[in-house]
């Protein structure tokens, strides 16, 4: 199997049991997963994505991490996504949006 290129985690904050219940669900996180997907294929971008647990920066919320590059975005909406695949595309970030040093 041939890794991806990049992996996108979304934020959907999954508790211990199981159950979605914090900020970024509560802001939609799940409804800009298919937004995410179709904006990597739009621009020919190798990247898996998917959502996560808990990442305990609910003040920040939706987040999105790409991996390999630890980019940690905040408050994402599908304007900011559009420029941070842009971005990306470019082998670069956004860095008004980065919440992590």
């Amino acid at each position: 199997m041939k890794k991806p290129d990049f992996m996108i985690l979304v934020c959907n904050s999954y508790r211990v049991a199981g159950d979605a219940q914090g900020a970024c669900n509560k802001k939609n996180a799940t409804a800009l997963l298919q937004y995410i997907t179709e904006g990597c294929s739009d621009r020919d971008l190798d990247a898996v994505v998917t959502t996560t647990a808990c990442l305990n920066v609910c003040t920040k919320g939706p987040v999105m991490v790409i991996q390999p590059n630890n980019y940690w975005y905040g408050e994402i909406t599908e304007d900011k996504i559009d420029e941070i695949l842009d971005a990306l595309a470019e082998n670069n970030a956004i860095d008004k949006y980065i919440i992590s040093d």
